[in-house]
């Protein structure tokens, strides 16, 4: 089976793209590197031993999109393409929608042409907006507080009406809650373009003194020590519930969601901590305000991906600090 990955230098994407070829399927990777790195596709094919096609390509170049699909058979598409960062999308929220929306439209509309039919998309709990309870379950409200959250919920409404539209249509929307870590080897892990947007690239970065002290975004949310609280899922953990929805996705039509998290909360203080203790790495910090679109409590019910996909993170909080750490300080300038 040969698998597109979109998207597929950038952090999840890369190790999609690895365990895909551990598990013996062919991949193509596209990326258009606005927010990734080449070096990542050359340690991807070091790590593995094998070599496999890169395109730079822009989902919204539809011609080049065209030819690549005219090139090869592809059997099913993993989607990871897209801007992601929440603060960035709240002051330019048109270029969110501009690339997150019509590079999927485009996307979708070759995949019909060309009868390619199977789709992984890299969706998010944001499309939950702000809940009135956690655990989450999918059955949960559907919102979002934030436009890069509303480029998810709006692509999840866009596969849907495709699958009324064609019942052949097979998609999985995964629900991401919060990856981080980085592969055992130290090789590929999370590597931002500038200041980082996520909380784990920063703390890394101030441990190898890139970056003088973390800004916590408030302490006043109603936690157990007032900063945020999140579902923090390891990405090998993650990449490997992207494989079990491709499987299932060979056996069963339709159009599901699954959340992918661990089930488990932890604030923004406790992964400060646990980084401190597998790293032996104090991590200087100051408390500044909230930032726009941020909530206090977001983790996952995990129970359905468990139940249909037989899928679980196995991996826990002192394991995802331990190879982030093990990443940055292999790559303190990242790749």
């Amino acid at each position: 089976m040969t698998i597109l990955v979109t998207g597929g230098a950038g952090y999840i994407g890369s190790h999609a793209a690895l365990e895909l070829i551990e598990s013996g399927y062919d991949i193509v990777v596209l990326d258009n590197l606005s927010n990734s790195n080449i070096e990542s596709i050359k340690r991807v094919k070091e790590l593995t031993g094998k070599d496999f096609p890169f395109y730079h390509i822009d989902l919204l170049d539809r011609e080049g999109l065209e030819d690549l699909f005219n090139k090869y058979n592809f059997n099913a598409v993993m989607h990871f393409a897209g801007l992601k960062a929440v603060g960035e999308s709240v002051s330019i929220p048109l270029k969110y929608y501009h690339h997150n929306l019509t590079g999927t439209i485009n996307l979708c509309e070759v995949m019909e042409k060309h009868d390619v039919k199977k789709l992984v998309f890299s969706s998010s709990a944001t499309v939950y907006g702000n809940p009135d309870r956690v655990p989450i379950d999918e059955s949960f409200p559907l919102s979002a507080t934030n436009p890069y959250g509303r480029t998810k919920l709006m692509i999840e409404e866009i596969l849907r009406d495709l699958h009324v539209s064609d019942s052949s249509w097979r998609i999985a929307l995964l629900r991401y809650f919060n990856p981080i870590g980085a592969h055992e080897s130290g090789r590929i892990g999370e590597n931002p373009n500038g200041i980082p947007n996520n909380l784990m690239p920063y703390i890394t970065q101030v441990a190898v003194g890139k970056r003088e002290r973390l800004s916590v975004f408030g302490n006043d949310y109603e936690t157990h020590d007032g900063t945020g609280v999140r579902d923090y899922i390891h990405v090998v953990d993650l990449v490997k519930g992207h494989l079990k929805a491709l499987q299932f996705l060979d056996h069963n039509e339709g159009i599901e969601s699954f959340n992918l998290g661990t089930g488990t909360g932890y604030s923004v203080l406790d992964l400060i901590n646990s980084f401190s203790k597998n790293s032996g790495v104090e991590i200087p910090y100051q408390v500044v305000d909230r930032r726009p679109g941020d909530i206090a409590i977001c983790y996952a019910n995990p129970g359905k991906a468990e139940q249909m996909l037989g899928w679980r993170a196995e991996k826990n909080l002192d394991e995802m600090c331990m190879d982030s750490w093990n990443w940055q300080k292999s790559n303190p300038n990242g790749y």
